[in-house]
């Protein structure tokens, strides 16, 4: 389904990029062009300038592999002054694909589309040219769920990534890929009914340490789960100027009267986490929709 979106027809030759040792990615991606009566070069990783003279020799219409290998290998081909223009068709997946490097793509005619996947579940979601946002793959069922809980979030509100898979030979059930996503409202104008995702919005693995201890995603939802008036937690951790770690719990509430759900809030937190925090009560959906549970602002050499 993937291939077919990004425009990939019977009889093209696929230049596969990924890598067919280690992963499963080179193999799914044959599988999916012999589905499509595609002919697979299968090239794999590495010897960029070797990669640079087989395209020109073979002229494949299509590559597949991650975004910046593309980029490596035409770049070679410049220095090589190579003609790799047989190349039209793009699908990528593995790495962030900026909208830069789509441009420059597209520049040099060749229209790139991406998937995102992983090696247990294989397909998950891919773009169509039509619109933004990706087109859930029909043979699985994706929940986005609050970090550190199983609580599916809102339509349109960030959160993990869980798929379900009921195949024969390997089913995973609620799968937690680590993943950040998000509900897009709508079907995706080319024709497609599915329901799509935003694409890849970071990992929900959020785990960090203060003041020796780990303090973990799940913790901060163990904390909301014991007060019906707390919607929404976010941890914030930083570093005052004496180079002292500091923590403070904002939850979202439409309590009104609030000074005693702070008690509360700060007392679950210290017999949950064995940490003393702040506690900031604030207006529900004021928090930042980005499905972080713990925002560690420390410096990075911390």
């Amino acid at each position: 389904r993937a291939l077919s979106a990004a425009g990939v027809r019977s009889g093209d030759l696929l230049y596969n990029c990924f890598s067919y040792h280690f992963t499963p990615a080179g193999a799914m991606v044959e599988s999916g062009a012999f589905a499509l009566d595609c002919a697979v070069f299968p090239a794999g990783t590495g010897q960029t300038e070797l990669q640079a003279r087989t395209i020109a020799d073979l002229r494949p219409r299509v590559y597949v592999g991650t975004p910046s290998f593309l980029k490596i290998i035409l770049d070679k081909g410049d220095d090589l002054a190579l003609d790799l223009g047989s190349l039209h068709k793009g699908l990528v997946s593995g790495e962030y694909f900026s909208p830069e490097l789509r441009r420059e793509f597209a520049g040099r005619g060749i229209d790139v589309l991406q998937c995102y996947a992983t090696a247990d579940l294989g397909l998950i979601a891919y773009e169509s040219p039509e619109d933004q946002g990706m087109i859930l793959d029909e043979g699985v069922i994706v929940e986005i769920v609050r970090p550190g809980t199983g609580d599916p979030v809102p339509d349109g509100e960030v959160g993990e990534v869980v798929v379900t898979c009921l195949n024969n030979d390997y089913p995973l059930i609620r799968f937690a890929t680590g993943d950040l996503s998000a509900i897009l409202p709508g079907q995706s104008a080319c024709g497609r009914t599915n329901r799509r995702i935003k694409g890849w919005l970071g990992r929900a693995d959020q785990s960090t340490k203060v003041r020796g201890l780990f303090v973990h995603p799940s913790q901060i939802a163990e904390v909301l789960s014991q007060h019906d008036e707390a919607i929404k937690g976010r941890l914030v951790v930083s570093r005052n100027s004496r180079e002292l770690d500091e923590i403070c719990l904002q939850v979202e509430t439409a309590l009104t009267d609030r000074a005693d759900l702070s008690r509360a809030l700060a007392d679950s937190f210290q017999g949950i986490a064995k940490l003393r925090t702040d506690v900031i009560l604030c207006q529900p959906n004021s928090l930042a929709n980005d499905g972080i549970v713990i925002d560690d602002l420390r410096p990075i050499d911390c």
